[in-house]
């Protein structure tokens, strides 16, 4: 339906992956978005060898995808040779950037609105810087939303930012992303959703779970992250994460796997994790097609989805009913540096809500908490975590971490914060009780910085 407005209306989307194209889809589909005389899904491929690498549009289902709008380009074709991820205008070439793609995108002089992801980092803050005037929405792809913003953007882009369109991945849990700016969230309703993924399933037909007389007898889906390309873990540590997962499940009692590995993970993997299996008296399949875990979900109807801390354990458990479990957390908690690292809010809460593997019971038992539950339990969690990886963003949030903190700190919740960070933000735990009296104020702070690095010069 056409703008009112004598001036066109173009609404560019900005995606990078097939989950995050179904989520527009979805806010498209029930009426989020105002009508305009042209939308353009801009699809950027930001994986590190995206020459090699199956893009957006490659995948099947995207057609289904598509259809919603009017026109279809690439970010990748428009400016290569640079790399979406790398690239940046400079701010003296601003202008001229814009006038090009005006040019090259047949704009002219429309009034553009754009749909963005991971608004704070290249290429959504390329195109945000680009085109300077243009009203933003920032959709949310998965459970990194829940966290704080991961770097300090402009206020020439944030004031622009209108709303965070997220889905009820975590019912009871508000995004802490982008409330810097008073930014606010709006749900993309779950049914929209599950309706554009059916589609995409329909789209895949030659995958199909055999047949079989019980639920139980259908295979259990394990899902690869590549976490050392994060360099989170290393290679050989994710290989060995991998393979928790496969003997989890035997022990579980399934003797049919799926693996589904990341995208661009090391194919020696997958062959290491057949070998396990079959010594362990059961049968690996790997899937080696760009398939979404959602689409799996649907097709493959698994008895149990297991997985480190992906989006994917969340929609399945939510979304599709499916019983799941978590491996590897605490190995990650361990691991994961510096401590503003995005993912470790959505790490906390699979650990926080999901059940080991390695506890057949819990396991058996689980069901997703209520959004009573996940308010007064996680809510003040999380903030706390968001203060403490981002500080300088988030200051307003200092109260609410002390509160947690003075009463929360607990043999299980330790896990989530490293003294060495509280000590230096002045919080709660971060002395010994027995020196709590010590004012924490800035000249303390200070007065303890000069004497390590007085300490530190000594040692030398």
């Amino acid at each position: 339906m056409p703008a009112s407005n004598q001036t066109r209306t173009t609404q560019i989307y900005c995606a990078s992956t097939l989950y995050g194209a179904a989520t527009l889809a979805a806010a498209l589909d029930t009426g989020l978005f105002e009508p305009a005389d042209r939308r353009i899904l801009l699809i950027t491929n930001n994986a590190a060898n995206p020459e090699i690498t199956t893009g957006v549009d490659a995948m099947s289902g995207f057609d289904r995808v598509r259809e919603r709008f009017d026109e279809v380009l690439s970010w990748n074709e428009t400016i290569a040779p640079f790399h979406p991820s790398g690239w940046g205008p400079r701010a003296d070439d601003v202008p001229l950037w814009e006038r090009h793609l005006r040019m090259l995108w047949n704009l002219g002089d429309d009034n553009i609105q754009l749909t963005v992801e991971s608004v704070q980092v290249n290429p959504a803050l390329a195109l945000c810087q680009l085109f300077t005037g243009a009203p933003v929405d920032v959709y949310a792809d998965g459970l990194i939303s829940y966290g704080p913003t991961r770097e300090k953007i402009d206020a020439l882009v944030g004031t622009r930012i209108g709303r965070l369109l997220h889905l009820d991945l975590v019912p009871g849990l508000t995004p802490l992303l982008l409330t810097e700016f008073a930014v606010p969230a709006e749900l993309v309703p779950t049914e929209a959703f599950l309706k554009v993924l059916g589609e995409l399933a329909e789209a895949e037909p030659e995958i199909a779970a055999a047949p079989a007389k019980d639920a139980k007898e259908h295979p259990a889906l394990l899902l690869g992250q590549y976490l050392s390309a994060l360099d989170i873990l290393t290679p050989a540590e994710e290989e060995e994460l991998h393979l928790r997962m496969v003997r989890g499940a035997v022990k579980a009692g399934h003797r049919a796997l799926v693996f589904k590995p990341h995208p661009t993970a090391p194919a020696a993997w997958s062959g290491s994790l057949e070998a396990e299996a079959k010594k362990l008296g059961a049968e690996l399949t790997v899937l080696d097609r760009p398939v979404l875990a959602e689409v799996l979900f649907q097709r493959l109807r698994p008895a149990l989805v297991v997985g480190c801390f992906s989006t994917g354990l969340f929609t399945a458990a939510g979304l599709y009913g499916i019983p799941v479990a978590r491996v590897g957390t605490d190995t990650v908690l361990e691991k994961i540096t510096p401590y503003q690292n995005s993912n470790r809010v959505p790490l906390t809460i699979v650990d926080v809500l999901l059940p080991d593997l390695a506890d057949a019971k819990a396991v058996q038992n689980w069901s997703m908490p209520s959004r009573k539950q996940v308010g007064k339990e996680l809510a003040g969690l999380v903030k706390a975590i968001g203060f403490c990886m981002q500080p300088r963003i988030y200051p307003r949030l200092r109260p609410e971490a002390e509160a947690y903190l003075s009463k929360h700190l607990t043999e299980q919740t330790w896990r989530y914060f490293k003294r060495r960070r509280l000590t230096s933000l002045a919080l709660p735990g971060a002395l010994p009780s027995q020196l709590s009296f010590i004012p924490r104020n800035a000249t303390v702070r200070r007065i303890a910085r000069r004497a390590r690095a007085l300490s530190r010069t000594v040692k030398r």
